[in-house]
Parts: C-alpha cells; sequence; structure tokens
C-alpha cells in the first residue's frame, strides 16, 4: 500500500516557536526557521516536503492553528 503525501503550510506570523509540531512528527521533517516574524519569533519550517505522509500530528498539536497539512 503507498503511503500518503502531504504538503506542510505553516502561517508565519501565527507560529509562535512552541515546538509541540517538532516533537508529534512521525518524519522529524520539521525544524526552527532562521526567519524571525515581525512578532520575533522563530517560525517552523518543513526540512523536506516530500517526506512528508500527510498525518497531520503537526496541525492537530499546534495550539496557534497555524499548520495546514493538505494531502497531495
Amino acid at each position: 500500500m503507498p503511503v500518503a503525501q502531504g504538503k506542510v503550510e505553516v502561517n508565519e506570523e501565527r507560529c509562535k516557536a512552541c515546538g509541540l509540531c517538532i516533537e508529534v512528527c512521525p518524519k522529524k521533517i520539521l525544524a526552527l526557521s532562521d526567519k524571525i516574524s515581525s512578532k520575533g519569533f522563530h517560525p517552523v519550517t518543513c526540512t523536506n516536503q516530500d517526506e512528508c505522509i500527510a498525518c497531520a500530528s503537526c496541525a492537530l498539536i499546534c495550539p496557534d492553528l497555524a499548520i495546514t497539512v493538505y494531502k497531495l
């Protein structure tokens, strides 16, 4: 059975860099960005979209609703 593929989209202005999504990602493809948002946080970024399995664990745990996962 083929594994689903997904795309992670982070609203950088909503992300407060709490790191919860980084911890729950089973593929370990999320990390804090070098960028700084207008609120002074380093938003999360997906380091390898090709590895995303669209599980949406990151979006479910995000307290700020800053992450959307699309199934491709």
